[in-house]
């Protein structure tokens, strides 16, 4: 395979695909055939935080496509990425079509690209929360139905994709490119200066609409936490979907440190010295896992139950209440020692170029 198109439309993405950007580089100034990529950004996040500080921040090039399709619904995007992804494929005929993770330019791409007679590989292939109200677990199901080759991170989602039938010559376990992002940029993390004292803080994401669209659950939620986290603050770079709820609360919750969107450098830094991390993200809890960071999962299953059987993340749900024994256990000191899962040793975007190289 030696013309490549890697997709990428959401901030999750970008730390999957510069791993196996940087590894073709490395590849090519030895291969006898270089491996030529197209670099295209849906342009699902379009927002600079969530977006452009992130080429610059993992030395990723610039992309030499942006299908600029912005927001709209789940039907207006998919729509608009597929239109356009097309017309791209036509130009360039590109062997391999390379989609990461699980937002809606994934699948969307995925299934222009089959449709166009191009391989699809799935990057991060096979994992599964079991959840269909999530957007995320249909374009899962979606992309692996037609993908052709899946590079894996876990056993757990090679199990996945076999009692779906899928051959095991098409299934490569390989590890987890968001570690090679993580462990590749650990030395250039920078410190976002806010005041907070390191191993005496909290970080907390949301944006899940179990979590943050019912203007109840959310206040509840949050005054929980800040009456129960004692002398400690909670540093919480607010997606937009959120705050745009958080501001309806009118209320001011003092123990809460509040930004907006953090470049990853900076985000990371604030993790690696924090106490402990609330989220409903998935990636995220593969980072703290890595770093051996506590977390709080606020949702009721996850697609990663590595970062809970290995390593140091534990399932809340989406209960309010459910938050305080996990706040407690945190608090005093008895969180459960993590390991690091198989494989997530910052080497698997060289594995899996690779495995394309061959192909």
């Amino acid at each position: 395979m030696n013309k490549i198109d890697i997709i990428a439309g959401a901030r999750p993405n970008f730390m999957k695909i510069g791993p196996i950007i940087h590894a073709i580089h490395r590849f090519n100034e030895t291969a006898s055939t270089p491996i030529e990529y197209r670099l295209i950004h849906t342009g699902q996040h379009y927002d600079k935080k969530m977006s452009e500080d992130f080429f610059e921040q993992l030395n990723i090039p610039e992309p030499h496509i942006n299908l600029g399709v912005g927001s709209g619904t789940q039907a207006e995007q998919t729509g608009k990425i597929m239109l356009r992804y097309e017309e791209a494929i036509q130009d360039w005929k590109p062997e391999l079509c390379i989609v990461v993770g699980d937002v809606t330019s994934t699948m969307a791409c995925s299934i222009t690209a089959k449709k166009e007679g191009v391989k699809v590989a799935h990057v991060e292939g096979g994992i599964r929360s079991g959840d269909e109200s999530m957007p995320e677990e249909i374009n899962r199901m979606v992309t692996d139905a037609i993908t052709d080759f899946f590079f894996t991170t876990s056993e757990v989602a090679n199990q996945n994709l076999k009692d779906l039938g899928h051959a095991d010559e098409k299934v490569f376990f390989v590890g987890n490119t968001m570690i090679d992002s993580l462990l590749g940029n650990l030395e250039r993390l920078k410190d976002p200066e806010l005041e907070l004292t390191k191993g005496k803080y909290l970080v907390m994401t949301l944006h899940r609409p179990s979590n943050v669209d019912a203007m109840k659950n959310l206040g509840d939620l949050l005054g929980l936490i800040n009456e129960n986290i004692k002398d400690h603050k909670v540093l919480f770079p607010m997606h937009p979907r959120t705050k745009k709820m958080y501001d309806q609360l009118n209320m001011n919750y003092d123990q809460l440190v509040i930004t907006g969107p953090m470049p990853y450098l900076e985000f990371i830094h604030a993790i690696k010295h924090s106490m402990g991390v609330i989220t409903d993200s998935g990636g995220i809890t593969e980072e703290t896992t890595v770093l051996g960071i506590p977390c709080m999962t606020l949702r009721d299953s996850t697609e990663r139950p590595e970062t809970v059987t290995i390593g140091t993340n534990e399932i809340v749900g989406t209960n309010p209440k459910n938050i305080l024994p996990y706040l407690e256990k945190l608090l005093s000191g008895q969180w459960k020692k993590g390991e690091i899962p198989e494989l997530w040793d910052g080497q698997t975007a060289k594995r899996i170029v690779q495995i394309i190289s061959k192909l």
